[in-house]
């Protein structure tokens, strides 16, 4: 396994992150996650590959995907050993200083830790002004109930302004963004993408594999994830037919160095920066295929070869207001 250094940070991560929204109680969120001893499976794996990065939600499964996490990785390492992020927002309160404070201690009751080494905005909250977020954050970084923290999709102006607030305040700043970024769907390469090159603001970008389509030649699957994950559906099927172009030419470029359609799109992911993809495995071979991706080296010709296609798409991932309350699963296909 290769690390690297998380942000402005002394924290090593590994170069790849398990996603552990495939873990939680079924139903609660998704039909396809992963029940506590297959969580168990594929967490100790993760560990014997030297993976030491896992990145939760209070919202995964009802919170069943931080607990299972938790006494998964408590019976198999000491805590200061992995690195552990876990994310707010899809709350009451949202990113409210309240509920900042409330939901941090869930977090850690679940995960049966008492600090998080990661902690991140899972979106940008309308309703709650910035310096009150990037205020309470910072008091859970002084009171040592995290180490660093994080941010997931939003737009570029957005993230931009929270930390010029935090800046100006002498507040800690995000060392991380969790976007949607693969070779299917690349629209933070306008903005984001380049604020956070320009403040070494790690990437750790979710759905590298785009839910699964850049790892086969069909677009479609007979798994159970393919068949009932209308999040998945709705982020990508509205541009199956410019996208499989994309897809064809990743599994010409496998076929050409004799790997697997994954490891050319992780390795893609590296190629452009990435400092750790985030990875939701539902089978622990699944792992082996993407440590493999690391020692899969892609030229300019190949990733001039792999982007070509691409034409620009909607949004998906950055919002512009906040859903209603107890709504989890953005871009739903109904």
């Amino acid at each position: 396994m290769e690390y690297t250094a998380l942000g402005n940070t002394d924290i090593r991560i590994s170069k790849l992150c398990i996603g552990c929204m495939s873990f939680g109680k079924a139903g609660t969120m998704h039909d396809w996650t992963l029940d506590e001893t297959e969580t168990e499976n594929v967490v100790k794996h993760a560990l014997s590959l030297g993976i030491n990065f896992f990145d939760t939600a209070n919202g995964y499964s009802a919170g069943t995907s931080e607990e299972y996490l938790g006494r998964a990785l408590r019976r198999n390492i000491a805590r200061d050993k992995v690195i552990i992020a876990s994310k707010v927002y899809f709350n009451p309160g949202r990113l409210s200083a309240e509920a900042i404070h409330r939901e941090i201690d869930g977090t850690l009751k679940r995960l049966g830790t008492d600090y998080l080494d990661l902690y991140i905005i899972h979106r940008f909250d309308y309703n709650t002004p910035i310096e009150e977020t990037m205020e309470a954050l910072n008091d859970l970084v002084k009171a040592g109930k995290v180490r660093a923290l994080g941010a997931s999709a939003m737009y570029g102006y957005q993230f931009y302004n929270m930390q010029l607030v935090a800046r100006d305040n002498g507040w800690a700043q995000f060392q991380s963004m969790e976007n949607h970024y693969n070779l299917l769907y690349r629209e933070d390469e306008r903005e984001l993408i380049p604020i956070c090159k320009q403040m070494n603001v790690s990437l750790i970008p979710y759905s590298p594999l785009a839910a699964g389509h850049l790892t086969r030649p069909e677009w479609n699957s007979d798994t159970l994830r393919s068949k009932t994950d209308r999040v998945a559906m709705g982020k990508y099927d509205r541009t199956e037919e410019q996208d499989m172009q994309i897809v064809q030419r990743v599994q010409k470029l496998s076929e050409r160095y004799g790997v697997k359609m994954s490891q050319i799109a992780l390795a893609w992911q590296w190629a452009k920066g990435v400092a750790s993809p985030i990875i939701e495995a539902t089978k622990a071979s699944y792992l082996d295929d993407a440590v493999g991706a690391l020692s899969v080296k892609l030229s300019n010709e190949d990733i001039s070869f792999l982007e070509e296609p691409y034409l620009p798409h909607r949004i998906v991932g950055a919002i512009d207001s906040n859903p209603p309350d107890g709504v989890m699963l953005l871009d739903d296909k109904k």
